[in-house]
């Protein structure tokens, strides 16, 4: 876990700057079905990305990360309090939360110890969420290309719990019941440079540069831009949120759609 996390600190401005934001009809669906609206807390917050969007619906937000790098580069916002912690040891007393956040990390850390933590966390009925999103899709042409990139070029670069994302969560076998949300789907509309940007925040492009001493998007970069074509045209990036949700604390008291 310490080698993940030293990735993502140490490209802390380009993870804020390209990585996608999440849509805000999953944030009112989480408030919807949170038995109230006092304190959310989003663990593994990175830069803030699911931290922000809770202000909105929450009275207090708490983020969390074991990168002090990420929490640095979060946005001060009123009713926001950063800290830094491990996901499995929260500062935290019982039962003060109704609703708990991962987004795009709990494959780092999907143990029973941390799924007991959660569940001591929340109060009765509340809500905890994780999701993740894989490999984005923009046309067929572009997809193969990126594909082979993820799966040949990379192979054996992912850190541990990354085939975890590749399988939706699916693989991950919480001790509760989950429940199943509506579809919900990340979408962006991306210059060329800014795909260049977000494949460089990916973990395994920054352990093979570290093996090998090069960069590998330089061998990439050619066939990827005659796959985008115009270069100056953007394109529609899409990926589907996969979630792993439930309610570890007790009951759900149902009172949304």
């Amino acid at each position: 876990m310490s080698d993940v996390v030293a990735l993502f600190g140490a490209r802390t401005q380009a993870y804020a700057s390209f990585r996608p934001h999440y849509p805000p009809a999953l944030f009112h669906w989480l408030a919807a079905h949170s038995p109230a609206h006092r304190c959310a807390l989003d663990i593994a917050c990175g830069n803030g990305q699911a931290s922000a969007p809770l202000l909105e619906h929450f009275d207090r937000v708490l983020a969390c990360d074991a990168s002090l790098e990420q929490l640095r580069a979060m946005p001060d916002a009123p009713r926001l309090s950063r800290f830094a912690a491990n996901a499995e040891t929260q500062p935290l007393p019982s039962a003060c939360l109704d609703l708990i956040v991962v987004a795009q990390a709990l494959h780092w850390f999907a143990t029973p110890a941390f799924f007991s933590e959660a569940a001591r966390l929340l109060k009765p009925g509340g809500l905890f969420c994780a999701w993740c999103y894989g490999l984005m899709r923009i046309e067929p042409l572009l997809d193969r290309v990126i594909e082979q990139f993820y799966r040949v070029t990379l192979a054996g670069h992912w850190p541990p719990g990354r085939a975890s994302v590749d399988a939706g969560y699916r693989d991950v076998q919480p001790p509760f019941p989950r429940l199943q949300p509506p579809t919900f789907a990340l979408q962006a509309q991306w210059s060329f440079g800014h795909l260049l940007g977000y494949l460089r925040t990916w973990s395994a492009v920054q352990r093979w540069e570290q093996m090998h001493g090069r960069d590998p998007l330089a061998e990439l970069h050619e066939p990827l831009r005659q796959a985008w074509g115009d270069i100056n045209r953007p394109r529609l990036v899409h990926w589907p949120l996969h979630f792993l949700m439930g309610f570890p604390a007790g009951q759900h008291l149902m009172h949304g759609g």
